[in-house]
């Protein structure tokens, strides 16, 4: 009879597994994460309602990075590490729990930029994640990796308790200041670990669980579309709410259109490839963020409530649509070969500025999303299938050359 054993050991994934989706386990994390980004999401619109929207982007900017930075290194840690033994599930939940600590204290983190019950959270999940790592050094060939990993992620911490101590009464410059520099050390972390070997992360695992955020950022569009059309109900409805949310409604979908029209958003395992990708989808998460809150301001506008205009407003919808376009142009689009459809990603971002700057309402920038579309799309088929044969190696159809 073979003994129980409640601590498996975790040895590295294969990075070449045929099929590799996302476990329950990653499912249920990022439940917590949607939990968090609604309550950093619902300051910002908030504060974009009633005229301070430029003022408390910064603390949105500190909460929603610090947010995605928890999700994206349990994401690709999981990808290379995940033997789903019950210390594993264990230490996850640890780390979801600190997240919750959290995300709890987004509200009032928002309004009072102190984050003392929050950095408890915090140390949680960095607790959680140095374990993860350590356990994972058991791997000779990686060791060197993990250890970097958890050395890391233990001294940025020490530096986030720092920075805490170091800013209690300081001024907002010294406050975000610092936090960008604590920053720029987690950031550095994967740097250093992985130039001692590469971990072996899955890439069309990577491919799926990025595309789960991208929903769960675009579900802050739509819970700010479902309270347009709640303005239907009730004995005198309220149309011109559910214009912005009609408007809305072509916004989101066609902005999930733009970023699943190709299957192979991260065509090669190359690190500067990989890098640029991973990092710069923080601008296309946080970006559909920023447009669920300003959507969610017009509808406040449309209601008479809040003091902000819809020219105020309106750059609230413009410029995030424009990061989102020239984003996605950056770390997918170059990778393909698009010929005219190539520039619709940074043309229409030119277009969603010049919308914004004219004080357009929703429905323009609806237009402007739903031609990006149909410039963006005729080529899919036909690219994507010739890329992806361009890496890996094989012929293309009738003899064409890329």
């Amino acid at each position: 009879m073979s003994r129980f054993k409640p601590i498996l050991p975790l040895p590295a994934r294969n990075p070449n597994e045929s099929h590799r989706p996302a476990t329950q386990l990653e499912l249920f994390f990022d439940l917590v994460s949607v939990i968090a980004i609604a309550a950093a999401t619902a300051g910002l619109h908030h504060a974009i309602s009633e005229g301070h929207g430029l003022e408390n982007l910064p603390i949105f900017i500190f909460l929603f990075t610090s947010i995605w930075w928890a999700w994206m290194n349990f994401t690709w840690f999981a990808s290379a590490f995940d033997n789903d033994g019950p210390v594993y599930r264990l230490l996850v939940m640890l780390i979801m729990c600190g997240e919750l600590v959290f995300a709890g204290g987004a509200g009032h983190i928002f309004e009072s930029h102190d984050f003392s019950w929050g950095l408890l959270g915090w140390c949680i999940m960095r607790i959680g994640m140095a374990a993860l790592w350590l356990r994972a050094s058991a791997n000779p060939q990686y060791r060197l990796t993990t250890l970097r990993y958890a050395g890391g992620i233990m001294f940025a911490q020490a530096c986030w308790i720092a920075y805490y101590f170091i800013t209690r009464d300081a001024s907002p410059a010294l406050f975000y200041g610092l936090a960008a520099v604590c920053f720029l050390v987690e950031f550095s972390v994967p740097m250093f670990a992985e130039k001692a070997k590469d971990t072996p992360f899955h890439r069309h695992h990577m491919i799926e669980r990025y595309g789960l955020l991208t929903i769960i950022s675009l579900g802050e569009i739509m819970l700010a579309i479902s309270m347009g059309f709640g303005q239907l109900y009730g004995e005198h409805p309220s149309w011109t709410p559910v214009s912005t949310a009609i408007s809305a409604l072509l916004i989101v979908f066609s902005l999930f259109w733009l970023y699943f029209e190709e299957r192979e958003h991260l065509p090669k395992r190359e690190f500067n490839t990989v890098f640029i990708w991973g990092y710069g989808h923080l601008l296309i998460f946080g970006s559909l963020a920023v447009t669920g809150a300003a959507i969610a301001a017009e509808l406040d506008l449309s209601e008479h409530h809040g003091t902000a205009s819809q020219a105020d407003i309106a750059w609230w919808l413009g410029v995030p649509m424009a990061i989102f376009f020239l984003t996605l142009c950056i770390v997918r689009d170059r990778h393909f070969n698009l010929g005219i459809c190539g520039y619709a990603m940074p043309a229409m971002a030119v277009v969603a500025l010049a919308a914004a700057a004219l004080g357009m309402g929703s429905w323009v920038f609806a237009a402007i999303a739903v031609i990006a579309v149909i410039w963006r799309l005729p080529v899919r088929e036909q690219a994507v299938q010739e890329v992806r044969l361009k890496i890996e190696g094989a012929p293309l159809p009738s003899g064409r050359v890329i």
